[in-house]
């Protein structure tokens, strides 16, 4: 333990289960001496546990719809009165997509549901950047991220619309993160992490398979949600204050590999 967010405050979207990346950067987040406040939709509350990990990071948990500018008002509003200031930090680890749920193909979408999807899991990201810089609830240095994956610049097919979703939470990371920067001096990046086995990653057909393939074509192995963890705190601390409007690949190298020998072997 460094205490290396020692004295900062923030909010955390998406604390499900244990098994989340969310609920380990709680965890991490505790340890190194920051407080937060949890959140996550009313619905999703009720389906997780998130109360027990309230109760070991001696943290609060206000239900808010991320989708509701109303409700991210209160929320940043009773976070700010609970922790008793400003937000160093925000972390966005929400994705859904109801066609993936449904089974339905990329090619035969549900457009209702595409867009409930994409309001949930990119445009909240935008409302949520739109109440703290209207608020003026980020402390300057603050860092604000939000999680992605490779699939918003490359072909997954199973990902389904979830690729369009990440590639325009990337785009609103950049476009917000230059206002946010320029008159705020807050940071904005997103963490392209490797398939992980969450709730919302295990969804995705075929998953198993893919996260075998990725973790043998990748030199260091696929990123844990415990490394994704640590890595988000390195952007909370003071030790990037000048790292923004980054997309950050954080997946082992996966992405910057063409083709290993242990995929060739499989083949040959």
């Amino acid at each position: 333990m460094y205490n290396l967010l020692k004295g900062k405050r923030g909010i955390i979207f998406g604390a499900l289960d244990e098994h989340s990346i969310a609920w380990k950067t709680a965890e991490r987040v505790h340890e190194e001496g920051g407080v937060f406040v949890l959140t996550n939709a009313p619905a999703s509350i009720r389906l997780g546990n998130i109360d027990a990990l309230a109760q070991k990071t001696n943290s609060q948990v206000i239900a808010a719809d991320a989708t509701s500018v109303s409700d991210l008002e209160n929320l940043v509003e009773q976070a700010m009165g609970i922790l008793g200031g400003k937000i160093d930090f925000v972390l966005h680890s929400i994705g859904m997509s109801v066609n993936v749920r449904k089974g339905n193909h990329y090619t035969n979408q549900n457009y209702e549901f595409t867009e409930k999807g994409w309001n949930v899991s990119a445009v909240s990201f935008h409302k949520v950047m739109q109440v703290l810089y209207k608020k003026d609830a980020m402390n300057e240095w603050g860092s604000i991220v939000a999680l992605s994956y490779m699939a918003a610049q490359r072909v997954f097919p199973d990902y389904n619309d979830m690729a369009d979703n990440k590639a325009f939470l990337e785009s609103i990371a950049r476009s917000f993160g230059y206002f946010f920067g320029r008159d705020k001096k807050v940071r904005v990046n997103t963490i392209s992490q490797s398939p992980t086995e969450t709730r919302a990653g295990t969804g995705v057909k075929g998953f198993k398979g893919f996260i075998a393939f990725a973790d043998k074509m990748s030199p260091l192995g696929n990123a844990t949600a415990d490394d994704c963890a640590n890595y988000a705190l390195t952007l909370f601390s003071d030790l990037t204050k000048k790292v923004t409007l980054q997309n950050l690949l954080h997946d082992g190298g996966f992405s910057n590999m063409g083709v290993s020998q242990e995929v060739m072997e499989m083949f040959e």
